[in-house]
């Protein structure tokens, strides 16, 4: 339920209001709009004891049920666009279309540093790697842990990018922080609830892969367990999911971008290389996801993508990155946003 409050009310009235939702048990989270001012209740709500509490208040203009059972990410909790700041002027959800671009695994220092040297030329803001690599195989490359976590960090403080790359366990989570802007949680762990809690503990922004088989309602409710936790800088991330075609290693359903804005205030990232799994089919999914309304993209970049030791076959070299990054400035422009 939300409650949403009259047009004349200063702090002392929200205030009072939020004090009597937590003397009956309840959680709040507020949201001040433009025009209007909105207290989320959250937890196992009883309708009627609520109504009877607060329908005496003059300051509520009314309370509205809420039917999604994801509260703190739909719409209906908040119907102004949410917009993450990274720091260092970048901020996700704007008018600006981030790219987040690097290699699938950190492999070593140089690698990191050659890789963001060259991202950022080409208009990148954010260097991704993966210091934890999850792979299918136990005896595949398994990442290079903090190792991993200190190139990136040294190529962030060089070049200014930010930095995201995946946690794969709650016990890492402190660990990553320390070098990290960015939490990534991959597809594999989109209901790994007790990491998604302990990531919602924190503060640090977090992107959040959608599952190979997850609905966009699981989607949400995955976030709604980080933005339970007090962390609402949820990035939504349409990765691909599982279907009966094979030629590519996912089917990207570019749709959801226009649907999860319909359901969600959150931004929106897609990841046209683990979509398609082709380097050469990278470029065509990244500019339609733009074309339809993403608030990102998260590319992988590699100097030498025969030679990588994780996803070289969906990995862009540095020239056809720059490339690809000046046609998507050209279909930004033509929807009033720019990259």
């Amino acid at each position: 339920m939300i409650v949403v409050m009259k047009d004349n009310i200063n702090e002392k009235d929200i205030k009072k209001v939020k004090k009597r939702i937590e003397e009956l048990g309840y959680n709040t989270h507020i949201s001040q709009g433009a025009t209007k001012t909105i207290i989320g209740i959250i937890g196992d709500l009883n309708r009627e004891e609520l109504i009877d509490s607060l329908a005496a208040y003059e300051k509520i203009e009314k309370l509205v049920p809420i039917q999604e059972p994801f509260k703190l990410a739909g719409k209906s909790f908040k119907a102004e666009r949410t917009i993450i700041d990274i720091g260092n002027g970048v901020k996700i959800g704007g008018k600006e279309i981030i790219l987040m671009a690097g290699p699938c695994a950190v492999e070593s220092k140089e690698q990191v540093l050659s890789i963001a040297r060259a991202v950022k030329k080409a208009g990148a803001k954010i260097l991704r790697g993966g210091a934890f690599k999850p792979r299918t195989s136990p005896y595949s490359f398994q990442g290079l842990h903090e190792k991993g976590l200190k190139y990136l960090k040294t190529a962030s403080k060089e070049t200014g990018l930010k930095v995201i790359t995946e946690v794969m366990d709650p016990r890492d989570v402190e660990l990553v922080a320390k070098y990290t802007d960015i939490f990534q949680i991959g597809a594999r762990n989109m209901q790994n609830y007790f990491l998604l809690k302990e990531v919602g503990k924190c503060k640090k922004a977090v992107l959040l892969k959608r599952g190979m088989s997850a609905t966009y309602k699981e989607l949400l409710m995955a976030a709604e367990y980080i933005m339970s936790e007090g962390n609402h800088n949820v990035i939504l991330c349409e990765r691909g999911i599982g279907t009966f075609e094979n030629y590519t290693r996912n089917t990207l359903d570019l749709v959801s971008i226009p649907v999860l804005n319909k359901l969600s205030h959150l931004p929106i990232i897609i990841d046209p290389s683990h979509a398609t799994g082709h380097w050469d089919l990278v470029g065509s999914a990244a500019k339609g996801a733009v074309a339809m309304g993403a608030d990102g993209l998260i590319i992988e970049v590699h100097p030498e993508p025969s030679k990588a030791l994780s996803d070289g076959q969906q990995s862009l070299k540095f020239e056809t990155f720059s490339k690809l990054s000046s046609e998507l400035k050209q279909i930004a422009e033509i929807i009033g946003r720019e990259i």
